[in-house]
């Protein structure tokens, strides 16, 4: 009996099974399973998936040729980590504070290269395989970034580990044997939009999975533009000599390329009739809608919107700023699943030091949420202030510790206020329809 005939003979559950009814394996969850899909989740065991190895190579290769796409896969990253990671707590806990500063510093949380690497890393692959690495005090030293391609979730057919011991196999491309297996807890594999959350076998996809197809067309279309252009668009000439012999014309061909060939620039002379017609090249080049067709085929599948990259023509400034908004929330998702990996790192430190995270009341964020400037996100929570917002959450909206900003301002207060009666806190007062664009203005005294 072969493999695929013993996969398929699995025993049937017995409260599915009716007398004279054919039989057909079931996952651990109890869905009917095709043999085409078990097919799948068979070969799924033994190797890594090969067709996302492709994608990822072939987006690495993208992002190597072309500066668009650099430039897209920098600016989201970049958006995503700016301000950096950030502690926050309800209540002030001396000793979380001190644990994630001296966390952050091992795995170098506070360094911007490290965390924009991660995020290209995400956007990229559409995975971030982090792999905890822990000395002999049992401290979390570093979260390597792992190559996604390598990695194969090791999961049985309900998409759940078979084995935490055994979750996640790393592969040897070139020879497909396995290198290294790592427990549930050692690799936190981060998946962004996979195609089935609760499936821990479905990989996650890069942002630009779905514009490669565009992207191929359009450099292929701009390469055969360039090409054009060099064969077509120079001027050319047309000699006519009426009743010339063969040697004549050739001897006079070669007189012309001579001083062509040394870019010379002469008259023609001929003693027999004929006559010398200059041939218009290619000038309708500039009107091929191609490049401009593919160009918009490429960015509608891309989170960044095309004006935020230069192409600006035909774009109204209100469209500009809908597709902006969308762009950030994009950038949300990203912040969430990134801050979410590295925050769980942090409990696992916890963990390890005797410590139950779930007895502190804290939680891991990026410092800036959206790509606004200083002074819109202080307009922002001036205005959550006017509208009767607790002051904590004012300070998490600006990216700070509330915990900590409160404790600072209360040592403060006694130490440092020559006042101490007056309210530090000013009135904000919201003016509809003053500000830019018929939204609200903001006075503050």
């Amino acid at each position: 009996m072969g493999i695929l005939d013993r996969w398929f003979a699995k025993k049937p559950t017995a409260d599915t099974h009716q007398p004279g009814e054919e039989t057909r394996p079931t996952t651990e969850s109890g869905r009917r399973a095709t043999p085409e899909d078990q097919a799948k989740r068979l070969y799924a065991t033994l190797q890594v998936d090969y067709s996302l190895r492709a994608t990822i190579l072939h987006i690495r290769d993208m992002d190597r040729r072309d500066g668009r796409v650099k430039r897209i896969h920098s600016k989201i990253a970049r958006d995503t980590v700016k301000g950096g990671l950030v502690l926050q707590q309800a209540e002030a806990s001396d000793v979380i504070a001190k644990e994630w500063k001296s966390f952050q510093r091992r795995l170098q949380l506070n360094r911007i290269e490290k965390l924009k690497s991660d995020a290209q890393g995400l956007v990229k692959e559409g995975n971030l395989p982090l792999q905890f690495v822990l000395d002999d005090e049992m401290n979390i030293t570093a979260a390597v970034r792992m190559p996604s391609e390598t990695i194969k979730p090791n999961v049985g057919a309900s998409g759940r580990f078979a084995d935490p011991a055994q979750a996640y196999v790393q592969f040897d491309l070139q020879t497909g044997k396995a290198l290294a297996t790592f427990p549930l807890w050692q690799l936190l594999l981060l998946r962004f939009d996979p195609d089935n959350f609760d499936d821990y076998g479905s990989m996650g996809r890069p942002f630009l999975d779905a514009s490669r197809t565009a992207w191929q067309k359009l450099a292929m279309t701009e390469e055969d533009l360039v090409l054009r252009r060099r064969m077509r668009a120079p001027l050319r000439m047309a000699h006519v000599l009426e009743g010339a012999e063969d040697g004549a014309l050739t001897a006079y061909r070669a007189g012309v390329e001579a001083d062509q060939a040394h870019g010379v620039v002469t008259d023609y002379y001929s003693n027999k009739k004929g006559g010398v017609t200059p041939l218009q090249g290619d000038a309708n080049l500039d009107q091929i809608g191609d490049v401009v067709h593919l160009m918009d085929c490429f960015f509608a599948g891309s989170p960044l919107p095309k004006g935020l990259m230069g192409y600006t023509d035909g774009m109204a400034r209100d469209i500009l700023e809908d597709l902006k908004r969308d762009y950030y929330d994009e950038v949300d998702v990203l912040q969430d699943t990134l801050a979410f990996g590295y925050a769980q790192a942090f409990r696992l430190q916890l963990l390890f030091r005797g410590l139950n995270p779930d007895a502190f009341d804290f939680t891991i964020s990026f410092a800036e949420r959206r790509t606004e400037s200083l002074s819109q996100t202080t307009d922002r929570a001036l205005k959550l202030r006017a509208a009767g917002l607790p002051q904590g959450m004012v300070y998490e909206e600006l990216g700070y510790d509330a915990a900590t900003v409160e404790k600072r301002r209360q040592w403060e207060e006694k130490n440092l206020n020559p006042y101490p009666n007056e309210d530090p806190i000013p009135n904000v007062k919201i003016t509809p329809g003053n500000g830019r664009k018929g939204e609200s203005g903001t006075h503050i005294s």
